[in-house]
């Protein structure tokens, strides 16, 4: 039976820090925003996917605290942020009184969200992968000039709808998006979100479900 809550996560101090720095980090290279908001918004998102699924309240509460905490690896450095981010999990979670086999399957899914070297090991780090990668928005894109935009901003800032709907009875996860053409190609979405969504594909799979994709009205996954 889990002991730490995730009410509790969300105000810790140490993890805030480590958070604010890593978007800080973030901010400096150009990325696109990787701060609270995000994290409570993966977070919340990881939740909400394990329950409508019919998953256990104590499966939730692990994905929901995995999804807060983890982009703490930022902090260290955004190349295999995600394996940096684990080994703090870790630490961070030793202190707390969390059974070890929940600390073990927060550190996993946290080691396992990133495209370029993870991969589903569990529900929860499916229910991670899903909620981070699905998290493509507008006001993800910081404050600059437009002339300024990279890729990853051009592609944010062109989606102007973005909903994940979860159909237990189908058995499907579907990402509709709005994406205006005019600020960013079906090519330069592609470009950036590929591995992204077949690490959904593959995530999907391990909750016994589908993921689909669909781009303005039009069915490409």
């Amino acid at each position: 039976m889990i002991c730490l809550k995730y009410q509790e996560i969300l105000n810790n101090k140490e993890i805030n820090a480590y958070l604010k720095k890593g978007d800080a980090n973030l901010g400096m290279m150009g990325f696109t925003d990787h701060s609270k908001a995000h994290c409570i918004q993966v977070s919340h998102r990881a939740g909400k996917i394990l329950e409508k699924l019919g998953y256990s309240k104590h499966d939730v509460e692990l994905a929901k605290i995995a999804g807060y905490m983890h982009d703490i690896g930022n902090a260290i450095n955004r190349t295999h942020h995600a394996e940096y981010g684990a080994l703090l999990a870790n630490d961070l979670l030793k202190e707390t009184n969390m059974p070890m086999e929940d600390r073990i399957t927060i550190v996993s899914a946290i080691g396992n969200h990133d495209e370029s070297t993870g991969n589903p090991e569990d529900v929860v780090s499916a229910a991670l992968i899903i909620a981070d990668k699905t998290d493509v928005r507008r006001s993800r894109v910081r404050q600059k000039d437009s002339s300024a935009y990279d890729i990853h901003d051009r592609v944010n800032y062109a989606v102007t709808e973005s909903k994940l709907k979860i159909e237990k009875d189908k058995s499907v996860l579907a990402l509709n998006l709005q994406v205006d053409e005019g600020i960013c190609s079906m090519y330069d979405y592609f470009e950036i979100f590929l591995d992204r969504m077949m690490l959904c594909r593959k995530s999907a799979e391990v909750l016994k479900t589908t993921f689909k994709l669909t781009v303005n009205g039009r069915k490409v996954l």
